[in-house]
């Protein structure tokens, strides 16, 4: 198996190991910097960024450029690029080529992730002790944590994964070590589920639904979990155990409490990371994590919007001490992760890496930068209130829609002091039609109809074609298992940190008539839906193509 450099040369031949530390290498990869922004944007990635031959959009449905005409309510899957991150991402590309003047790339590019980490942890308010190692997306990151973790602990850990209903499809993958798809970021063709030389080991997987009856959270999410680590650690196995702040359905487990009684009763044999993939959670919270000493997963392309992928592992202090005692790295894992990737503090693990810039992760976290920045340029307090009477608005459209039962997400009964993510922003719900839920197949078509002017197929009033022929996207389906009868799938309408940012004005008034406009949005949104089920316009798709990727 061969690996093609991170750039956007494909077709030409893999360089040497002198060549790539030497000044000819650094202005081959330059080169790539001229490739068109789309490309490049689109670039680095696992074939998820693939851009459709016909369409021209990535498997979530979005294009590598602004689409202003589509509107966006799929924050928990992903969002097309703001004319704004996009802008940014041309800017940092003409700065850094700019840099590359006066230095060699790889050290012009350090320089431009560490100042990303820098203000990374400026938005969030974080420590300048805990650590960013950036990946191309969050699945990414989960084999970056499986990594650290291993040497924090100093034995390959048993991987229990809470919440692994409500996570990314990867992650039945990354748990265990294993390739969660058949082409690596680095370019490296693999089997999809084979193990990551070096790195494969045991995972337990903890479902948070219940069987039955309905679709709630389980009610005994704490005593599983326990269950599973008192299970594990009496086998003489660290564990990794990943908890869910919060799921595609906005769950969060196990509880506070939960997490004391696991520090107590297993001091130094139990390494807690943080699935907070969707960014659906507040700094303080996200603060008090890190001040555990927990791992945290963290994404700028779900909750804020940015292009589509972005991964991100925060790391607390002093972990650094113990990476940089590890003998030997799983061969596997170098297709991971480059030395730009790693912390420049991290002087001994990095110099074990190679030197492959990855441009597209690096704009794409650019594009991410832009969009947390101005989320956070928001006064908290507006924020706080723009979410909460968002919830309300979005929650009393979906109860009067006679098409839609809406799925409990919990949030706001967990009794979390969260600032303003206390507030639902994922809506899920099924479809109905004469009162039931409708087939797995339809549901998909339905996501995959509201993506697309569909006036010709509604067709009736100049209103109803009006509201059919705009286009938007939503979180994708989520299959809902349930005991001795056929699957469902729910459909996810998402607020982000894009919508808050619309809405902002220091004018009252204006910023009113903005909350309004996004509601009357919604309004339109779970019109198309009705009008899509009521016309019988869309015809069922396979189920297997609705689902995450």
């Amino acid at each position: 198996m061969r690996r093609e450099p991170f750039g956007m040369s494909a077709g030409a031949s893999r360089l040497s190991a002198p060549e790539r530390a030497s000044e000819r290498g650094s202005r081959y990869r330059l080169r790539d910097l001229f490739t068109p922004l789309d490309t490049l944007l689109v670039s680095g990635g696992d074939p998820r960024l693939a851009l459709d031959a016909r369409d021209r959009v990535n498997a979530y449905g979005c294009a590598a450029s602004p689409e202003p005409g589509i509107w966006n309510f799929a924050s928990s899957t992903a969002s097309t690029i703001s004319q704004a991150a996009y802008d940014r991402a041309a800017l940092a590309r003409e700065e850094l080529m700019h840099k590359c003047l006066f230095d060699e790339i790889e050290i012009a590019f350090d320089a431009r992730c560490e100042g990303m980490r820098e203000e990374l942890r400026s938005h969030f308010q974080l420590s300048p002790r805990v650590d960013v190692v950036f990946s191309p997306s969050g699945t990414d990151s989960q084999l970056h944590a499986l990594f650290v973790a291993g040497a924090v602990l100093g034995a390959p850990p048993v991987t229990i994964v809470v919440g692994a209903d409500q996570t990314g499809s990867g992650t039945i993958h990354t748990a265990r070590g294993h390739h969660f798809s058949s082409m690596t970021a680095s370019g490296l063709a693999v089997r999809k589920d084979g193990a990551v030389a070096g790195l494969a080991g045991a995972s337990i997987a903890l479902p948070l639904r219940e069987a039955e009856p309905g679709i709630a959270m389980r009610a005994d999410a704490d005593a599983a979990v326990l269950r599973a680590i008192e299970a594990a650690i009496a086998q003489g196995a660290p564990v990794l155990l990943q908890i869910m702040d919060a799921s595609k359905l906005g769950w969060r487990a196990p509880s506070a409490a939960c997490l004391d009684e696991i520090a107590r009763r297993w001091p130094r044999k139990v390494q807690i990371v943080v699935d907070a993939c969707q960014a659906r959670l507040g700094r303080r919270r996200l603060r008090s994590y890190l001040d555990r000493g927990y791992l945290v997963l963290i994404t700028g392309s779900k909750f804020f919007g940015g292009p589509a992928f972005s991964g991100a592992l925060l790391v607390p202090k002093g972990f650094s001490r113990s990476l940089d005692r590890v003998e030997a790295i799983a061969p596997g894992f170098f297709d991971y992760a480059g030395r730009c990737d790693w912390p420049m503090a991290w002087t001994i693990l990095r110099s074990r890496f190679e030197r492959r810039p990855n441009f597209g992760q690096w704009l794409r976290w650019e594009g991410a930068l832009a969009e947390i920045g101005s989320y956070y340029a928001v006064p908290g307090a507006f924020r706080a209130r723009a979410l909460a009477e968002l919830a309300a608005g979005i929650d009393s459209m979906i109860a009067l829609s006679p098409s839609l039962r809406p799925v409990p997400t919990g949030i706001g009964k967990v009794g979390v002091d969260d600032e303003e993510f206390a507030q639902t922003t994922i809506f899920p719900f099924l479809l109905l039609r004469d009162g039931k839920p409708v087939s797995i197949a339809e549901t998909s078509a339905v996501y995959q109809a509201l993506a697309r002017d569909m006036n010709e197929e509604v067709g009736g009033s100049t209103a109803d074609r009006q509201v059919a022929a705009q286009r938007c996207l939503e979180g994708q389906p989520v299959r809902l298992e349930r005991q001795d009868e056929v699957p469902l799938a729910a459909l996810r309408l998402c607020v982000g940190a894009r919508l808050v940012t619309e809405i902002w004005s220091p004018d009252m008034a204006q910023a009113q008539r903005n909350l309004q406009h996004v509601l009357d949005r919604v309004a339109d949104v779970l019109v198309k839906i009705e009008l899509l089920l009521d016309r019988g316009a869309v015809a069922p798709v396979p189920a297997k193509s609705a689902f995450e990727v």
